[in-house]
């Protein structure tokens, strides 16, 4: 179970550094995780699995997203529409 968790927390943590435009290029972004090269081509890999579209900007030496997107995991609260709280 603890290997779920720390691949949803690497995603977490990989989205936010996309999102900023600033992941550096794969070798920094391994660092940054503390994780290979290796492991975070497949958490990428993982990512665009999971329908991420991402890609690779040369300019900026950062991951993108071709496309918004977000990105959530967890339990939320649901709001009940009136059909729902009658049942």
């Amino acid at each position: 179970m603890n290997i779920i968790i720390k691949h949803i927390e690497l995603i977490e943590r990989i989205d936010r550094l996309i999102r900023m435009e600033a992941t550096g290029n794969p070798v920094d972004l391994a660092s940054r995780l503390g994780i290979s090269r290796a492991q975070t081509y497949r958490i990428i890999d993982i990512m665009k699995d999971l329908n991420a579209p991402i890609e690779y900007d040369f300019t900026i030496q950062s991951f993108v997203y071709a496309e918004h997107v977000n990105f959530k995991f967890g339990f939320y609260v649901k709001d009940l529409d009136s059909t729902e709280l009658r049942s």
